[in-house]
């Protein structure tokens, strides 16, 4: 089960449907849509991968399979910008 962080500092601000985000650490902007700004907003504590595609399924009119698509693809924007981390969690 993969594990979701938030990682660095980051400033937000809404204009509009848009949360903006911005990192001073890596001098760069981030645009979230709507849904995006959602997603981030539920990963303000750790949680894992299936645990936030479940929340996105009982609140969003879609698929399992495109909440799993469309979430790893977002999550994977957010890990390269540095935004969030992916951890594999411990074996138990």
């Amino acid at each position: 089960m993969t594990m979701i962080r938030r990682a660095g500092q980051w400033m937000t601000a809404q204009v509009g449907d848009e949360l903006l985000m911005m990192s001073p650490e890596h001098e760069h902007y981030i645009g979230l849509t709507e849904v995006g700004a959602h997603i981030w907003s539920l990963l303000e504590t750790p949680i894992s991968v299936d645990a936030l595609c479940a929340r996105l399924l009982a609140e969003f009119d879609a698929t399992p399979e495109q909440i799993r698509s469309e979430s790893e693809d977002f999550l994977k924007e957010l890990a390269k910008h540095g935004a969030i981390t992916l951890d594999p969690a411990a074996a138990s």
